[in-house]
């Protein structure tokens, strides 16, 4: 057994059960009940017993030790690990022509070019996968264990179109996966990448076909256009969708929509918000995208934001009792929903709203969604834009908002490493970092909090629910 891994504990909580038996950060367990431990999966469900022998290592220990610990049953030993998985993150195999890793720019932080494809991580975080690296024993493993919903990028379902466009001859297994994996019993989310002129049309028909009949467990398909970076050199050549293409996709999914709606009760296929905005058309109603499976993909954020952002503006006051001037800056994809709800602000005495897109340079125009601006982007924006129509003496504004989609998750950092203070310094302005949701950026112009109900608290977390 010491030739494994094992996992490196990251921290002991005080008094707890791991506590007592002596196991500390820097400790490695390398096996439970002699079945050796690979992910937190592993973990929690050997951990599940009352009775536990744990091999363990310490930190440049020559030697193993073995723990025994009696417990209640699912009592948790309270340990942290430093990383879910404890025999290597599972790496992409793939080479897909619209890999947005591969249309990076050199330089950039070395976690910005790791390509996970791990079913682990999918269960557990939701991250999408290819499927085309799983090994011996992960369906069974998967099934046994019951680790649903799963989270899955197919694309197509022509095995040789597929293979072409992941560019992996194990790409054309995917339908005996997702049929063994529904039939299973396991809870599927996929994930389509749309490239005009090569999965659309046709070829998107047949996988909304075949798709449908992996039956129930099959629980929602999401449609997202490609994107593309100014840095795709050596790569396939691609391109956008154009607004008659667009338009083309929508009416195509709605006919599935109807179908699927009359055949099975649900609508089952939905697209991202960037289709809607392409082709210049309003988004569906809150009850078209049913419960909002996907929208980490991007599908009906907008209808989210937009209904919650109506119900909750009965509570903003007709006037504020100080003059209070702020800009809020977005992504160009963000914009026209944004824009909607300017006239509100309107109303609101004391009160002048700005809104301001912002152009991605880094990445190049054709990246238009906010999450992907970078610090650099908005330091040339807005610094270009404070220095010509806002001098010092005449700046009226208190702040910049922007939203946190913009930042590494539990950081102040941009995708180019930028912080939000070094922007701050940079364009002479405090800057205001607001949930990216209709009542984050409520509360952020006004800079104070809501005075909810508990049934708007209800319904406003009922629309943001994902």
């Amino acid at each position: 057994m010491s030739s494994l891994k094992g996992a490196s504990i990251k921290h002991v909580k005080a008094g707890s059960l791991a506590a007592q038996i002596g196991l500390q950060p820097g400790d490695h367990i390398l096996a439970i009940n002699d079945e050796a431990v690979l992910d937190i999966i592993d973990y929690q469900y050997l951990t599940a017993e009352e009775n536990l022998k744990l091999t363990i290592k310490r930190p440049n220990g020559r030697r193993e030790e073995e723990l025994m610990v009696s417990k209640a049953y699912d009592e948790d030993l309270g340990i942290e690990f430093a990383t879910a998985v404890f025999d290597g993150l599972r790496r992409c195999h793939n080479r897909c022509c619209f890999c947005f890793v591969d249309q990076l720019p050199a330089d950039m932080r070395p976690s910005l070019y790791e390509k996970d494809d791990d079913y682990r991580l999918s269960f557990l975080h939701g991250n999408f996968v290819t499927l085309t690296n799983l090994r011996d024993g992960d369906l069974e493993r998967i099934i046994k264990w019951r680790l649903s919903p799963l989270y899955v990028s197919v694309h197509t379902t022509d095995p040789q179109l597929r293979t072409c466009l992941m560019r992996n001859s194990r790409a054309d297994q995917i339908w005996r996966y997702l049929r063994e994996l529904t039939e299973g019993g396991i809870s599927l989310h996929v994930q389509i990448v749309l490239c005009p002129g090569i999965n659309n049309g046709p070829h998107l028909e047949r996988t909304l076909n075949d798709l449908g009949k992996l039956g129930p467990n099959l629980a929602s398909v999401g449609i997202v256009p490609v994107g593309l970076t100014r840095f795709r050199e050596n790569l396939l050549p691609l391109r956008p969708f154009t607004e008659q293409e667009a338009q083309e996709c929508i009416a195509q999914v709605e006919r599935w929509q109807a179908y699927y709606d009359q055949q099975q009760g649900r609508r089952l296929v939905f697209l991202s918000d960037e289709f809607y905005l392409l082709a210049g058309q309003d988004f569906p109603a809150y009850r078209s995208y049913e419960d909002f499976p996907q929208t980490e993909n991007g599908v009906g954020l907008a209808r989210l934001f937009l209904d919650e952002f109506y119900r909750l503006s009965s509570l903003v006051p007709s006037g504020l009792e100080q003059f209070r001037s702020v800009m809020v800056v977005t992504g160009r994809l963000g914009y026209p929903v944004l824009k909607r709800i300017m006239p509100f602000w309107e109303k609101v005495t004391n009160l002048t709203v700005k809104l301001e897109a912002v152009d991605n340079r880094f990445f190049g125009e054709g990246i238009t969604v906010t999450g992907l601006l970078t610090g650099q982007d908005l330091q040339a924006a807005l610094g270009s834009l404070l220095a010509k129509a806002y001098p010092p003496e005449a700046r009226e504004f208190s702040r910049i908002i922007i939203p946190d989609v913009m930042l590494r998750a539990g950081t102040a950092q941009f995708l180019d490493d930028m912080t939000v203070d070094q922007l701050e310094k940079h364009l002479g302005v405090a800057i205001k970092v607001a949930p990216t949701n209709a009542r984050g950026l409520i509360e952020a112009v006004l800079d104070k909090k809501l005075k909810l109900t508990k049934r708007k608290v209800q319904r406003s977390l009922n629309l943001r629910k994902a």
